[in-house]
């Protein structure tokens, strides 16, 4: 848990959500009614003690009227190109929910020094566990998924679709969404989110 909240401390999503509701002079609660989350959550976010999941970042842009990139780039990068080497895949979140069902996977944003993107890539590893209706997210945008390695289910609206190695996905992310694996082995894959 401690290397996790570091990687978090790294990156810093936290105390970007903070100084962009300051400078835009919001409370708390302005900032509950313009995303639709909890104050306590809101607040859990901002003090680094939860790692938002992708579709609450999302949640968040939209308040801030941002792109979701914003929490994961480097605020003096300017590059035209960016290349990020494997050994520089350091900056991992983690998604964490206020209930029973543990994470489902973690995330490595693979473009976070690229300011001004129109998609955001990740490296994504799948945990193993049951199902659970909570792990259903919808979200604005729309989603690539492309699978490396092991084997996943995904829910999508009422399909259920399996998917293994070289299998790959593109869907409206409104629709409510979720993963589980399949099979012994811990899947990974490559996922690009595109937020209109």
């Amino acid at each position: 848990m401690n290397n996790i909240r570091d990687e978090v401390k790294e990156l810093g999503i936290g105390f970007k959500v903070r100084g962009m509701r300051q400078e835009r002079r919001m409370t708390l609660q302005d900032m509950a009614e313009a995303s639709g989350l909890s104050k306590p959550l809101l607040s859990q976010i901002e003090n680094e003690q939860v790692i938002p999941p992708l579709a609450t970042l999302l949640r968040i842009a939209k308040a801030f009227n941002v792109p979701l990139q914003t929490f994961f780039q480097e605020a003096d990068v300017t590059q035209k190109c960016i290349l990020v080497r494997a050994e520089e895949r350091r900056k991992k979140n983690r998604r964490l929910v206020n209930a029973a069902v543990p994470p489902p996977y973690s995330y490595h944003s693979l473009a976070y020094g690229k300011m001004h993107r129109h998609m955001e890539p990740f490296l994504v590893e799948f945990e193993v566990q049951e199902w659970d209706d909570e792990l259903l997210v919808s979200h604005e945008g729309e989603e690539f998924l492309f699978v490396l390695e092991g084997e996943i289910e995904l829910r999508y609206g009422d399909q259920t679709m399996m998917m293994g190695p070289g299998d790959s996905v593109y869907y409206d992310s409104t629709e409510p969404h979720g993963y589980v694996v399949k099979g012994p082995t811990r899947p990974r894959a490559v996922a690009v989110l595109y937020s209109r």
